[in-house]
């Protein structure tokens, strides 16, 4: 048996790998489970023992395919009950992550199978990232952060990198959701914020910071 909390340290194992391609660090793995070193570390041998992780002091920790199998899985159930809870219980993007956080840790393959089904076999999440299928392939398309487009190029928002509520209340203000069409105005040198306008309407300034968590799929693309 492998309990939530050892489950949860694959997850964001997974998760740093994904997005650095290399050994994960002890360091990285507490900055983003916020706990000791010393937890970590702990937690490492024992995953280890259990052979759901290739570790070795200070050359970082990667997942074995048992490990990266439990891992998709995790991430898989997580984004589907988001698209759950958003699409059929009208909940709202900036409140389905710990809820979801919850019952990703639900161990039923027929009800995860069922509940795909029932919702046509999403391939993202309300947040825009890739669901897993059945066999853990992830679909994945061209998309860049915001603040990499040229000035008045537009594109279509179809993801966020960061899932914080305030984060996502922040969008909501602005009238920015996934599919809403964005066009770059102007950068700023001194701070790198940028002036952009949603929708062929509203023209807002935003950061640097807010660019960076707004990905964008170019509209020729």
């Amino acid at each position: 048996m492998i309990s939530h909390t050892e489950e949860n340290y694959l997850k964001a194992i997974f998760k740093i790998a994904e997005k650095q391609h290399k050994a994960v660090s002890t360091n990285a793995i507490s900055k983003e489970m916020q706990t000791s070193a010393a937890s970590v570390t702990d937690m490492l041998k024992r995953l280890s023992e259990k052979e759901l992780i290739n570790y070795a002091r200070y050359k970082g920790v990667s997942l074995t395919e048992e490990g990266k199998k439990i891992a998709t899985s995790l991430i898989r159930k997580h984004r589907l009950w988001e698209v759950f809870l958003v699409e059929k219980l009208n909940f709202s993007w900036d409140k389905v992550h710990d809820i979801a956080e919850e019952l990703e840790h639900i161990k039923s393959e027929e009800l995860v199978e069922q509940l795909d089904a029932f919702l046509q076999y999403p391939k993202f999440d309300p947040h825009g990232d890739p669901i897993p299928d059945a066999a853990g392939n992830f679909t994945f398309r061209q998309q860049m952060p915001l603040n990499e487009l040229a000035e008045n190029e537009e594109g279509i928002l179809v993801g966020v990198r960061e899932h914080s509520s305030p984060f996502l209340q922040y969008l909501d203000q602005l009238k920015l959701s996934l599919g809403t069409s964005i066009r770059l105005i102007e950068k700023f040198d001194y701070d790198n914020s940028v002036k952009i306008t949603i929708a062929g309407k509203q023209s807002v300034m935003i950061s640097d910071k807010v660019a960076h968590n707004l990905l964008i799929k170019k509209e020729n693309h």
